[in-house]
Formats: structure tokens, sequence, C-alpha cells
């Protein structure tokens, strides 16, 4: 099977959700105080995630992997998203996940 821009994007807007709903479970359970196995796997994901980003020179390795397709390159070509919101997935994600980890690491030292 040869992959696609069209896979790339699946896959890609598949995970993205996958990752956003780890951010908003860690900031509900941090908030919560409900922390349990589940809250340390997904803030382990979510770290995770910002490894691979910085071994990757902070582009997801998806992108790179659609502009090697043909995918114009800078252009939220390979996500099923509104451009206007996948231009701010960081600022939105990353200030809640630092959120919930502020706010889960206080219930840890408290």
């Amino acid at each position: 099977m040869k992959i696609t821009i069209f896979h790339i994007k699946l896959i890609h807007t598949i995970i993205f959700w996958i990752l956003s709903s780890c951010v908003l479970y860690s900031l509900f359970s941090s908030i919560s105080g409900q922390i349990t196995t589940w809250t340390w796997v997904a803030v382990v994901l979510i770290l995770l995630e910002g490894v691979v980003l910085v071994l990757s020179g902070w582009i997801c390795p998806l992108t790179l992997l659609a502009e090697r397709l043909g995918s114009e390159r800078g252009a939220v070509a390979d996500i099923f998203l509104p451009k206007w919101f996948a231009d701010r997935i960081f600022p939105i994600c990353g200030t809640t996940y630092g959120v919930a980890l502020l706010i889960l690491l206080f219930r840890v030292i408290r």
C-alpha cells in the first residue's frame, strides 16, 4: 500500500486528538485531584511528543513526510483541522498542558 498525504493527514489527526485528550485529561485530573495511573500515562505521552519534536527540530515528523510527498512547505496540509486552529495548536495545548503540570505538581507536593 502506498502512503498518501490523505493517510498522513488521517494519522496525524488521530494522534492530535489522542494527545489533546491527554492534555485535557491531565488538566481535569489535576484540577479535580483525581490523580490516577492514567494521569501519569497522559503526562508521559505528552512528554514523549515533546521529545520527538525536539529531536526533529520542532517540526512534526509527519509534517516532514507530508512535505516529501508534495504538500506545501509551511502549510497546514498534513492534518484535518481548520488552518486558524492548526496554527495555534502549540500555544493553546502548550499553555493548557503547562497549567495542568503546575496544578499537578502543587497537588503532588502538597
